[in-house]
């Protein structure tokens, strides 16, 4: 595992030992608040609209509703909700892109990686049109030489197969690949893989306090493992 100091020295990763970079996109790259503003207090907001009830009683029902099929490609998948609730998501996320932010030192990160020589990959389960909005938003998509969803390889990051769907896709030497995630079950998703070199995030939602990242090592901005 990677060598965490309290001191939070920039040198946390063994950048000869590393030819890789997946990232993931949200929480990771980008500010985690735009998505929990949207599914925990603006959804709920707009499907009691819709249906003429409670905002207490929309945000049960969805919060139901998502436990239902979290961690599954459903849960990403815009189109999903949007039949299901018969809301068109996608459209409302643009009502609140505004709120779609870097996290800083990022571009830095990205760029530093790549005139390094080696590959950054973009490896997310945000469905396309959430990815597509981001990526216009933001105009990171150029700082990748690959953006791999996993809508296109059909199961998400949390389980294991997914990284040998992955490979197969985009070959990599696991144990010279760097993975920063925020979430724990894609990073043991990725462990029992025998990816080498794990990140997690310590604030993915810069406007919540830092999370439990149990046994991983994290950090709190690139500018931590600046290459």
């Amino acid at each position: 595992m990677i060598q965490w100091s309290e001191k939070e020295d920039k040198h946390l990763i063994q950048w000869s030992e590393i030819n890789t970079v997946l990232l993931d996109m949200d929480g990771t790259l980008l500010d985690l608040h735009f998505d929990n503003h949207f599914w925990l207090e603006y959804m709920p907001q707009r499907f009691a609209e819709e249906r003429g009830i409670s905002l207490e009683d929309a945000r049960q029902e969805l919060l139901s509703r998502y436990k239902q099929v979290e961690g599954t490609m459903d849960w990403y998948c815009l189109d999903y909700w949007s039949d299901k609730l018969g809301m068109d998501v996608a459209a409302l996320k643009e009502e609140v892109d505004h709120l779609i932010a870097v996290h800083p030192q990022v571009v830095e990160f990205l760029e530093g990686v790549r005139a390094s020589g080696r590959r950054v990959v973009l490896v997310t389960n945000a469905h396309m049109k959430s990815l597509s909005l981001k990526m216009e938003r933001t105009q990171l998509a150029g700082h990748f030489d690959s953006i791999i969803c996993a809508h296109d390889i059909g199961i998400p990051k949390e389980n294991p197969k997914f990284w040998n769907k992955l490979q197969a896709e985009e070959p990599f030497d696991r144990e010279k690949t760097l993975l920063v995630d925020d979430s724990l079950a894609v990073l043991r998703s990725a462990q029992k893989y025998g990816m080498g070199k794990l990140l997690c995030v310590h604030r993915p939602d810069t406007k919540l306090p830092d999370k439990d990242v149990e046994e991983f090592d994290a950090i709190r901005s690139f500018a931590d493992i600046m290459p």
